[in-house]
C-alpha cells in the first residue's frame, strides 16, 4: 500500500509499535487528507529512521498508527550550523525552510547590531522546520534556537567549529576559504544593514573565522543563505 503523507513524531518507532497522534495530526489525516483507518503513512523522529504505517485508529480528537516496516535507515546532515539574522517573516521563513532542504543540523537565530527584527516566534520556526523535514523526505528535524545575541554566542564558541563568515565586503573576490573546512562547521549570514564594524573585528580575530565570498554581487540575506550552505555541502558535505 503506498503511503500518501509523511509525518514527524516524537515517539519510538519499531515494528510493531503502536503510535499516537496529535489533534492537529489527527485533523490533517482524517479531515484534510481524507484518511481512515487501514490507510499507510509514513513516519520518522528523527533517531529510528523512516517507517511505514498503517492508521489503527481514526478519529476527530486523536488517532493513533503501527509501525508494520522499516523503509529507510536513520540519516543525518552533516555537523553544520546556521547563523542568520532574522529579517521580514516571510523570508525568515524562507531560510529556515531551505536549510532543512539544504542539510543542516542546527538554525540559529542571532541579533546583531543591524538585525531588523527583534523578536522571533521560536515555536512557529521550529513547526515550520517540521514541516519542511516532512515534505523533503529528511530524516532529522534541525533544533532552531531562541534569538540570541551575536557577541554572546561568539563567547562561547567551540573551538573545533569553524565559523564560515559570509561577508558582503568580499562581493567580488574570487577566493574562496572553503576548500578542507570540514565538519564541525557553522554558516554565518549577516542582515540586510550588514555588519558593524565591531562585529568585523571580532570575527576577524577568532581563529575559527573563515571569510567567504558569495560570488561576483551582493545578494539578499535569504538568498545568501541558500548559496552559502550549497557552496559548503557541494565541496565538503553529503553532496560532495
Amino acid at each position: 500500500m503506498t503511503a500518501k503523507v509523511r509525518l514527524f513524531v516524537d515517539h519510538p518507532l519499531g515494528a510493531g509499535q503502536p503510535v499516537p497522534l496529535t489533534r492537529e495530526q489527527a485533523h490533517y489525516l482524517f479531515s484534510v487528507m481524507r484518511l481512515g483507518a487501514g490507510a499507510a503513512i509514513l513516519l520518522f523522529n528523527g533517531r529510528d529512521g523512516e517507517w511505514r504505517a498503517e492508521i489503527s485508529e481514526a478519529g476527530k480528537r486523536g488517532g493513533a498508527a503501527v509501525c508494520a516496516e522499516r523503509t529507510r535507515a536513520q540519516e543525518m546532515p552533516p555537523d553544520l550550523w546556521l547563523l542568520f539574522a532574522p529579517i521580514k517573516k516571510a523570508r525568515t521563513d524562507f531560510i529556515v525552510e531551505k536549510a532543512v532542504e539544504l542539510g543542516v543540523r542546527r538554525i540559529l537565530p542571532v541579533q546583531t547590531r543591524f538585525t531588523n527584527s527583534e523578536r522571533i516566534r521560536q515555536d512557529r520556526l521550529q513547526a515550520h522546520a517540521v514541516e519542511a523535514a516532512e515534505q523533503c523526505g529528511a530524516c532529522f528535524v534541525p533544533e532552531v534556537t531562541e534569538l540570541a545575541r551575536l557577541d554572546r554566542l561568539l563567547d562561547g564558541w567551540p573551538a573545533e567549529r569553524a565559523l564560515l563568515f559570509c561577508d558582503e565586503a568580499e562581493a567580488g573576490s574570487r577566493s574562496s576559504a572553503l576548500a578542507g573546512v570540514l565538519a564541525p562547521a557553522a554558516v554565518l549570514i549577516g542582515p540586510e544593514g550588514g555588519f558593524s564594524e565591531p562585529e568585523r573585528a571580532r570575527l576577524g580575530a577568532m581563529d575559527q573565522t573563515r571569510v567567504i565570498a558569495l560570488g561576483p554581487r551582493i545578494l539578499r540575506a535569504d538568498t545568501a543563505a541558500v548559496a552559502a550552505l550549497t557552496l559548503w555541502q557541494a565541496t565538503n558535505g553529503d553532496w560532495a
